[in-house]
């Protein structure tokens, strides 16, 4: 028996998204409020200050607020080691097929 499809359905959200040309802006952004929420979670755990952390990172603490806004898409890999190797974690990046 088939079954019968929605004439209603349309497209997915993210086939949307690339008819608008916006997936890799909206990607990005989901990336970078990821890495934010995962960050900050880290923080809490090992319980570090802010300016603690800062100073482990040798940079400013509005560079680490940027880096820790998640609504900031602006995300450096070098920040990102930075902030990885002064919470004793490291940073893995892959390329995956879309």
């Amino acid at each position: 028996m088939k079954t019968k499809q929605n004439p209603h359905r349309g497209s997915d959200f993210s086939e949307f998204l690339e008819e608008e040309e916006l997936l890799p802006e909206v990607t990005a952004l989901a990336l970078k409020r990821l890495v934010a929420l995962q960050l900050q979670e880290i923080i809490s755990e090992q319980q570090v200050t802010r300016t603690e952390l800062a100073n482990r990172m040798h940079t400013s603490r509005a560079s680490l607020n940027r880096l820790l806004d998640p609504e900031n898409p602006s995300l450096t890999v070098a920040s990102l080691g930075k902030a990885a190797a002064a919470l004793g974690r490291k940073v893995e990046v892959r390329f995956v097929a879309g």
